[in-house]
């Protein structure tokens, strides 16, 4: 796993292990859903592995540190990757990036901002838990 959410890269060693496959209801955030998946599934670091659904709108975040609001309704999700981390104080940050088609067509990306991306109808996301090593 590399630990990019910091600025830093860190390669770090480990394994896979369990995967999990669940449904963020809607209006509920994306990256919080992420979070209190794993939260409930127990995984302490996670990869995002598949994805499948609409948010409500959606807001990424932008080069320049600025953030770009994509108005739905139903923003398609087009792709999404990402991982989950514990911190030190054991509460887990999920770092989300991906694409999104607004209703128009058009395509933006990002990293996606907490607390400002509402799933739509639902959304499904597969899961896969990272044991570091020791």
């Amino acid at each position: 796993m590399t630990d990019t959410m910091n600025g830093a890269t860190v390669v770090e060693r480990g394994a896979m292990g369990r995967v999990a496959y669940a449904r963020i209801a809607p209006h509920e955030d994306l990256v919080q859903g992420v979070e209190k998946l794993c939260l409930a599934e127990g995984f302490q670091n996670a990869f995002v592995r598949g994805a499948l659904g609409s948010l409500v709108d959606a807001c990424v975040g932008t080069r320049d540190g600025q953030y770009r609001h994509i108005r739905g309704p139903a923003v398609e999700i087009v792709s999404l990757a990402g991982e989950v981390r514990a911190s030190a104080d054991g509460s887990l940050k999920a770092a989300l990036t991906g694409v999104v088609a607004d209703p128009d067509g058009n395509v933006h990306g990002g990293p996606f901002v907490a607390g400002l991306n509402p799933v739509c109808m639902t959304f499904e996301v597969t899961l896969e838990e990272w044991l570091p090593a020791s």
